[in-house]
């Protein structure tokens, strides 16, 4: 099993690996507001908070991480997992990358980050929907992250789920990317489709409203 991970995962890396950092940057420098200060919650190396730095020069980002890493490409502050070492509203914006499928249960994580972030929330991360989603799921998750140890609690929610959360929590979808792009087709027909979305939160001090419900991408 390990040797698999570990074939599987350079060959996901050598196909995906760059392309899927690529596109996530330029969705990210898209929808995050000018001069912000960004907390990446779950940030791994922080390459793609990197990368995007380099597309947005006016952010200001930090990660954190249950894990820090020996070589990371921004700061990164080592947490618990659960609580953000930061008091109130000390981003603008809190960012989750491919992080909250990765809990026990998403919506605490979404609360303490609704806790230190004055502005948006902005999440990539997946819909259970679809033929034999949570297998489709699986697989990616599996091939991109066992042979780096990573918890895979496989907990991918639906996008009612999700809709219901956010009601919960009172924050406000202003844009949601649900053709995000991340592979080539045909790859994209199996692993692509509905499965990955990318939502840009206000936060319930805010009074704007939400416009439109989702776009499409390029």
């Amino acid at each position: 099993m390990g040797q698999t991970a570990k074939y599987a995962g350079v060959l996901h890396e050598k196909l995906v690996f760059g392309r899927r950092v690529r596109v996530l940057s330029d969705w990210f420098a898209q929808l995050i507001p000018q001069n912000a200060h960004v907390l990446d919650v779950g940030c791994g190396d922080g390459l793609i908070s990197a990368l995007l730095r380099s597309r947005r020069p006016d952010l200001e980002l930090m990660g954190v991480d249950v894990l820090v890493r020996e070589h990371t490409h921004i700061p990164v502050q080592r947490f618990d997992g659960v609580h953000l070492p930061f008091p109130d509203k000390a981003f603008d914006v809190a960012l989750f990358s491919d992080v909250l499928h990765h809990t026990a249960d998403p919506l605490i994580l979404q609360r303490e980050a609704q806790r230190v972030a004055r502005s948006f929330l902005l999440i990539k991360d997946h819909y259970r929907e679809g033929i034999a989603a949570g297998l489709r799921l699986r697989v990616m998750d599996w091939v991109g992250n066992a042979r780096f140890g990573v918890s895979l609690p496989y907990n991918y929610w639906s996008e009612a789920q999700w809709s219901r959360a956010w009601k919960e929590l009172g924050l406000q979808p202003t844009r949601i990317v649900t053709r995000v792009g991340l592979y080539p087709a045909p790859a994209d027909w199996i692993f692509g489709a509905r499965l990955h979305f990318v939502a840009l939160l206000a936060c319930e001090s805010l009074s704007r409203q939400p416009q439109n419900a989702e776009e499409q991408a390029r």
